[in-house]
């Protein structure tokens, strides 16, 4: 199991992510736009560089939700191939069939 601070550490980043995307988004075509003046580009940079950093999309991490592994994590089912394998073997994933032979 990954450290409980971990796991918190990732869910506020979550919140800040979700928190600051509209403006981020919003500055970025801003500094982008080369239509723009260079001052008001550079304005909108600096403003993006004010901007928590954990409020950036690049900064989550994949976590298992029932153990807080950051590794080997599967998408589809938000959950780490160990925690996978374990709760596919008691059959508590509906629609997953483990082998075992």
């Amino acid at each position: 199991m990954a450290k409980k601070s971990a796991i918190q550490k990732d869910k506020n980043r979550r919140r800040l992510v979700d928190a600051h995307a509209a403006k981020r988004t919003r500055l970025k075509e801003i500094a982008d736009n080369r239509d723009l003046p260079m001052e008001e580009r550079f304005n909108a940079r600096l403003k993006l560089a004010e901007m928590p950093r954990n409020g950036a999309k690049i900064r989550i991490r994949n976590r298992c939700e029932v153990t807080g592994r950051p590794r080997a994590y599967y998408r589809k089912f938000k959950m780490s191939r160990i925690a996978l394998r374990e709760l596919g073997s008691t059959g508590q994933i509906p629609g997953l069939v483990k082998s075992s032979w």
